[in-house]
């Protein structure tokens, strides 16, 4: 047996943070051997074969150049489910898992609230992977979700996660930009986006993870509000009477949000902190009043 190649060993050596070379070493034991992350453990005598060993050098050389884990194992966990994410898509973050929790509260309500007998209809503009528009679906199978995206290859990535997820019968995807991909008659009782809103020249644009990303999730190219705005300003005309949308932001952007979602003519105006404490995600309605 040799001892240089064993779990213990490999994790030991690696150069990778020992977070990092754990995760990755847990794909090649499930992927190669069908092992869970506790062999890491349980049997960290192991010695990889050839075939695993060579993988394991794969994924260490490729993380070591900077790419993000999830395009290197190709997968993300996002709240409930697990989503394939590749170089077309944003990664998911934890933090926006607060746009499927606020949507989710407001999806229990709104029967009650609206007094409506049909499918709550829900909208998420600029899906990518499809992350929180699945998510809402797999939890609450009420809803019918309306999906949109720019790109093709964002689209392509958000249908096949639909597929893996079974749910491909529950949400419809359409290209365009934002409102653009949608019929001007249709109406939902919830819409929710996790739009581009990095300033164009933040400093954070060419550091980790963002460098591997596409820039068009990331960036308005501009002031990083001009997206919010235009998803802001027209949801009033997409919204029922008394619907709802949230949106996320950066940590900065709260009072500008707020003041696009009151110069909209929004309603009963909220700010959400995520887990860090750090103001991300506004939320507001539609007059009741307007029947339009």
């Amino acid at each position: 047996m040799d001892a240089t190649r064993s779990l213990k060993a490999l994790l030991s050596n690696s150069t990778l943070p020992p977070k990092e070379a754990r995760i990755l070493l847990a794909y090649i034991l499930e992927q190669h051997y069908q092992l869970p992350r506790s062999a890491l453990m349980s049997r960290d005598d192991m010695v990889l074969n050839e075939e695993a060993q060579r993988a394991w050098q794969n994924l260490e050389a490729r993380r070591m150049q900077g790419e993000p884990i999830a395009y290197v194992l190709g997968k993300k966990g996002f709240h409930n489910i697990e989503l394939l994410v590749a170089p077309g898509v944003l990664i998911p973050r934890p933090e926006t898992e607060l746009l499927v929790d606020l949507a989710l509260a407001q999806i229990s309500r709104l029967p009650q609230i609206q007094g409506q007998s049909g499918p709550i209809q829900l909208l998420d503009l600029g899906t990518g992977s499809g992350a929180i528009v699945l998510a809402i679906a797999s939890t609450a199978p009420e809803v019918s979700c309306t999906a949109t995206d720019q790109s093709e290859d964002a689209l392509l990535i958000a249908q096949e996660n639909a597929r893996l997820l079974g749910l491909s019968n529950r949400v419809k995807f359409a290209k365009g930009n934002w409102y653009e991909a949608l019929d001007a008659q249709m109406r939902f009782d919830v819409i929710v986006s996790n739009p581009p809103y990095i300033a164009n020249h933040d400093p954070h644009l060419i550091e980790g993870d963002l460098r591997f990303e596409p820039s068009s999730a990331l960036t308005d190219f501009a002031s990083g509000l001009t997206c919010l705005e235009a998803i802001i300003s027209q949801a009033d005309s997409y919204l029922k009477p008394g619907g709802f949308i949230a949106v996320e932001h950066g940590f900065d952007q709260s009072e500008a949000v707020v003041q696009l979602m009151g110069m909209a003519g929004l309603v009963d105006i909220e700010v959400h902190l995520d887990l860090a404490g750090h103001h991300r995600a506004a939320s507001a309605r539609k007059s009741r009043s307007d029947h339009s």
